[in-house]
């Protein structure tokens, strides 16, 4: 079918992609035979499934994506990042949803993939950056909540997301192999390898995967239109002269389809091509510790249409065939210097970041082929930043940053009022954190207080079909978002029991408002906005072992805020949400059970959201029971297996696009997507 990847098209790519990891690892096993004077670090298979992460410190949490988690094993970024406590995703079929992170939304969240920016290019996110991201394919997962860091590009005044993938250490000449296969129910099939080959000077990396899933059914037995395919490739190529230098090549490609139940059209295609650039030298002198230095590229290459993964209805607004095909090219850099005296730490750098967006497409069948591409929009960024360390006392730390950045926009669509004209904003930032150890209780204590200016982002400029009253749009209307936020907490770690709380309260002056309206024919209208808004909330949990083999661990979530100019709710914001877990481990295997409980949303603003979705009914709580176990073969060997919904409940997320009537859902009465029913899922993890 036009405008869509032939699903065996994406499985031979698939195929090739694993073909094509296997042939590095044993040339490189070729040459060292018995795998002796290997030096490579390999990390050991836990035999547990993970249902909780604590913060690893004060206001971050890092962990390894590569885990097994419950529930299944996520199939892009967001599906990753609502595992973690105050995060959670607008749904809108059985991928690429979009992460939520205590009710902040898009570029509030700065998440970068080994330290470049993957900007998706669909009006209405369909192909949001966490789409292009492949969770197991990284080494590690960080996460920073609240403006308490200035040193990874504009915004983020939500929080920051890594994902990294760590430069390969070999001693001798050596390889390792990563490897995991992946089965459940839904005709869910996914595969991974990640090997690597190298000696104390040079090393080369394939990292490839691909995920595939059928329609599922939900709770009552329906089948909800959400199957996908896609596959991701990439290779890293380092120099490490010795010990303390490294130059690393990277470059990747991807693509895939998914449909959408929560949509109106289906994505046909998410061509990725990415490439970057870094060099890194350590130890360079008493004071001068590091110099980083990076380059990147990514590009999106996005086709949505309503006849490749669909048959249109053949009336109403979306009856004939159509398609539209955007992409959107990024290329930044950045460079930091790390100086380190007796007390005190010094990060100090600038980075770069320019964006483009086209789009072209029409009536038909492959309309779009052929057709010239219209630039509509284009955006620069040049930041200055510094992050200071001070090391007051053995159990006082205080850490304070500030960044300047100078944003702008063009206008290029020519049937805007606004058209050929230029924006352009100087925008400040910054936090200060203090940060105690108490000894005596095991614990460390932090408050911070930060502050962030973010420029408006592509969808909000030009995505609403209005701006503000008395604006010719929202390129015209709409101010840069300012948001000043108090975060506070507490970690404790004891021999048995680790505890940790975190909370925030703040103050958001020109939130970025969508409204919508259904108008003439029944087309709805969007209408940005900027109101002042307040939010609090926080996050805890606690992990407690009860015996040398029992475990249980809890987490809660609450998010609130409120539109204070019009004295509503604050649209878009995820309920109460708990974990319970239960572990039990022995040995090389463990079995564990977890219970989510989410309570009902009852403060909801009707019609309003942002450029994804919006409010449209109160929602009711749920709670889903799973069981999963692992059981560790030998230390390259891991086996495990779970059983999602067990109870094969009926429910629906409150963040949550309506079903689409091109499905058959109600084209008048909004109806949620409902979530999968019952599942089964198993892999297996190798390593050697």
């Amino acid at each position: 079918m036009s405008g869509c990847i032939p699903v065996s098209a994406l499985s031979l790519r698939g195929t090739l992609a694993v073909l094509c990891g296997s042939l590095l690892a044993p040339m490189a096993l070729a040459a060292e035979p018995g795998h002796e004077g290997h030096d490579h670090d390999l990390a050991e298979l836990s035999p547990t499934v993970i249902t909780a992460v604590a913060p690893s410190s004060p206001l971050t949490v890092v962990t390894n994506p590569k885990d097994p988690r419950q529930p299944v094993p996520a199939s892009d970024g967001a599906d990753y990042l609502k595992t973690i406590p105050g995060f959670s995703a607008i749904r809108s079929g059985g991928t690429n949803g979009d992460p939520v992170l205590r009710g902040m939304f898009g570029s509030r969240l700065n998440i970068l993939t080994n330290g470049g920016l993957m900007l998706g290019a669909c009006p209405n996110r369909m192909d949001a950056p966490t789409s292009y991201i492949s969770p197991e394919t990284y080494d590690r997962l960080t996460v920073i909540k609240g403006p308490q860091s200035v040193i990874w590009g504009p915004g983020g005044s939500a929080g920051t997301i890594l994902f990294e993938r760590e430069p390969e250490t070999f001693g001798t000449l050596g390889s390792r192999v990563n490897a995991s296969l992946l089965a459940g129910s839904n005709g869910r099939f996914d595969k991974v390898l990640d090997a690597a080959a190298g000696n104390s000077k040079a090393y080369a990396r394939f990292v490839g995967n691909q995920s595939r899933a059928d329609d599922y059914d939900d709770g009552n037995g329906d089948t909800v239109p959400s199957r996908w395919d896609k596959w991701n490739g990439d290779v890293s190529l380092g120099w490490t002269p010795d010990a303390d230098t490294l130059l690393e090549l990277t470059a990747g490609k991807g693509d895939g389809e998914a449909r959408y139940a929560g949509r109106g059209m289906d994505g046909s295609q998410f061509k990725r091509e990415s490439l970057g650039l870094r060099f890194e030298k350590s130890n360079l002198g008493e004071v001068l510790d590091k110099f980083e230095a990076q380059v990147y590229y990514n590009y999106a290459d996005h086709v949505m249409d309503n006849y490749s993964l669909r048959t249109p209805s053949g009336s109403g607004m979306m009856g004939m065939p159509m398609v539209s095909n955007v992409d959107r090219r990024t290329l930044g850099a950045r460079i930091k210097a790390t100086w380190r005296w007796a007390d005190v730490q010094l990060i100090s750098g600038l980075d770069a970041q320019t964006n483009e967006h086209r789009k072209r497409g029409g009536m038909g069948v492959d309309a779009h082929k052929g057709q010239a591409w219209t630039k509509d929009a284009d955006f620069h960024n040049y930041g200055v930043f510094s992050e200071l360390t001070w090391y007051a006392s053995g159990a006082d730390r205080l850490i304070t940053g500030a960044r300047l950045d100078r944003a702008s926009a063009r206008d290029f669509r020519d049937s805007s009022a606004t058209g050929g004209d230029t924006r352009a904003d100087t925008l400040p930032s910054g936090f200060v954190r203090y940060e105690h150890d108490l000894a005596a209780l095991s614990a460390t204590s932090y408050i911070g207080l930060g502050h962030a200016q973010r420029f408006p982002d592509y969808w909000e400029l030009f995505s609403p079909s209005q701006g503000p009253a008395g604006s010719a749009n929202a390129f015209d209307g709409i101010k840069p978002e300012k948001t000043t936020q108090l975060d506070f907490g507490i970690q404790y770690r004891g021999e048995r029991l680790e505890a940790w709380a975190s909370g925030y309260v703040g103050q958001i002056r020109d939130y970025i408002l969508f409204d919508y309206r259904t108008g003439m024919m029944g087309m709805s209208t969007s209408q940005a906005q900027n109101i002042d808004a307040r939010i609090m909330g926080g996050e805890l949990g606690t992990a407690y072992k009860l015996s040398e083999n029992w475990k249980a661990d809890a987490t809660l979530a609450y998010a609130w805020g409120k539109n204070s100019s019009d004295g509503k709710a604050l649209p878009q914001m995820p309920p109460l949400e708990s974990r319970l877990g239960l572990t039990y481990s022995q040995d090389n295997w463990s079995t564990g059970a977890l219970w989510r409980l989410v309570t009902a949303q009852q403060r909801i603003a009707e019609n309003q959201g942002n450029v994804v979705g919006k409010d449209y009914e109160k929602s009711a709580g749920f709670g889903v029971f799973s069981l999963n176990g692992a059981y560790k073969v030998n230390n390259n060997l891991k086996l495990s297996a779970g059983v999602d919904n067990l109870f094969d409940k009926a429910y629906a997320e409150h963040l949550n696009l309506a079903g689409n009537a091109g499905f058959g859902y109600p084209a008048t009465d909004p109806q949620p997507v409902g979530e999968p029913g019952r599942t089964f899922w198993t892999k297996v993890d190798i390593s050697f």
